[in-house]
């Protein structure tokens, strides 16, 4: 009985170790290692943890833009608009083409002379009537001593010659260029500097300056006189 015995376990240990050196021989097939109890060994679960972690640590692929709802274009990415830049005032009447100084010339000396009616040949010589008011003026002279103070357009004579006085500037290309009366109707008068402030006070009253200063607007009177020399408009 006790032969038996030995026999058995001589025979239970050579199956045991035969199945070691199977299973080792196919774990350096297919790795890893597995016991004889069917159970994954150690050295694969510390290989694995390496691998996880370079599974965990790959860069995940960005999700594509939602595509636009259907019938819209997709839109741009919206740019901010350059500030635009404050035109040049001028001051050197030689930078004026001759038809624009001879038309000016006129205006100031009729304007000296005091005598509203001076003004009519000017206004006859222009190629058409300058534009005075939002709505069309039949006869000019008659409308400018009616917006006078005195009856005789005696302000708005001073007001042309404060007006031209003063620096200009220079609007638009080829035919559609314009000279401008003062130059700081084009300009935020929130933003002068204070020489500018200066002559914009030449021509304003000072209670309606400061309050076209805190609008940033110019309400006042302003011209235009096109590179032809034509007299296109003179109001406020």
């Amino acid at each position: 009985m006790s032969r038996t015995i030995s026999v058995m376990a001589a025979f239970a240990a050579l199956v045991a170790g035969t199945l070691l050196i199977v299973y080792a021989y196919k774990g350096e097939e297919a790795s890893p290692a597995v016991a004889a109890n069917n159970q994954e060994l150690a050295p694969r679960a510390e290989a694995e943890i390496p691998q996880a972690m370079a599974a965990n640590e790959a860069p995940k692929p960005q999700a594509a833009p939602a595509p636009a709802p259907e019938g819209e274009a997709a839109k741009p990415p919206a740019l901010e608009a350059p500030a635009a830049a404050s035109p040049q005032a001028i001051y050197d009447l030689n930078q004026l083409p001759d038809p624009i100084r001879n038309t000016l010339q006129s205006i100031v000396v009729a304007a000296q002379s005091g005598n509203i009616d001076e003004m009519l040949p000017v206004l006859e010589e222009n190629e058409l009537p300058p534009m005075l008011s939002a709505t069309a003026v039949n006869d000019p002279i008659a409308f400018w001593k009616k917006a006078s103070a005195d009856g005789n357009g005696a302000d708005i004579l001073a007001a042309m010659l404060n007006v031209f006085s003063s620096g200009f500037v220079r609007k638009g290309e080829g035919k559609d260029v314009m000279y401008i009366w003062p130059y700081f109707a084009e300009m935020d008068l929130a933003k002068l500097t204070p020489a500018q402030e200066v002559d914009l006070y030449r021509v304003v009253p000072p209670p309606q300056g400061l309050e076209m200063k805190r609008s940033g607007k110019y309400t006042y009177y302003r011209a235009g006189i096109g590179a032809d020399g034509v007299w296109h408009y003179f109001l406020q």
